[in-house]
């Protein structure tokens, strides 16, 4: 019997397998309520393909949109879709923190003649980090107006970074949590190389004192879900700083 034969066969298999997987997931788009879409699309993370959510919003006036893309093979082909499905041009682009799982495309949005926004925190982390930066920056708690929808960005202190932002349409009673809220099925709080994770759970609070019960929360990854998101995420805090705290009792 040919082992490396059969290793090899086996291999290419799984690497057919494996790209198959990633060109099948590439882009969705999921209608949330009326004119309010979640774009998901996947990055390799931690051994598997990770899927990350942004959403846009489509106004009499031309599509609002929240995030950008986590794959950049995906930038354009969003635009395409979302001009296929609507008949519209995306002409608004915010980031909501300054990783690339949220701010990658805004050079490529910045370059289409779409007006990129960010606030001043994201803008000097993104500086520091190398990372795509907007045209035009945010200085405060702002309330756009874009078309018939209103909405609020707010800043609820520190969490998933320094800087991240949620996005609350009051009517709709839709928030874009982005990072800072986790899916239901979250296990852990992910990646928390730039978090602070006390300050976090202060930051979830304020969210939920500024707006009250959400009707939909849409998450940086995974599920949409409801105001249950805000619960499982300050579960997961508190198992992170039990955790935190019998590791430093085991040091000690």
């Amino acid at each position: 019997m040919n082992f490396s034969r059969i290793y090899f066969l086996v291999s290419l298999g799984i690497f057919f397998i494996q790209q198959t997987h990633a060109q099948k997931i590439s882009l969705s788009i999921h209608k949330l309520t009326a004119d309010f879409h979640v774009f998901t699309t996947w990055q390799s993370f931690k051994g598997s393909f990770f899927p990350s959510n942004g959403m846009y919003v489509v106004t009499s006036k031309g599509v609002i949109m929240v995030d950008t893309p986590w794959d950049s093979t995906q930038f354009q082909p969003l635009l395409d879709s979302i001009q296929a499905r609507h008949g519209k041009k995306v002409i608004v682009c915010i980031a909501t923190h300054w990783h690339d799982d949220r701010s990658g495309g805004l050079e490529f949005y910045r370059r289409k003649g779409i007006a990129t926004y960010a606030t001043l925190r994201t803008d000097l982390l993104a500086q520091q980090h190398g990372e795509k930066r907007a045209e035009f920056m945010i200085t405060k708690d702002t309330l756009f107006r874009v078309g018939q929808y209103a909405f609020q960005l707010y800043y609820p202190g520190v969490g998933h970074t320094p800087d991240n932002i949620v996005i609350w349409f009051a009517k709709q009673k839709i928030l874009y949590g982005g990072c800072l809220i986790k899916s239901e099925e979250a296990k852990d709080l992910g990646n928390t190389a730039d978090a602070d994770i006390r300050a976090w759970a202060r930051s979830i609070h304020n969210v939920r004192e500024r707006f009250g019960k959400a009707a939909y929360i849409v998450p940086g990854h995974q599920t949409i879900g409801n105001d249950r998101l805000i619960d499982h995420t300050l579960e997961l805090i508190r198992e992170e700083l039990e955790k935190e705290k019998e590791d430093d009792e085991e040091k000690d």
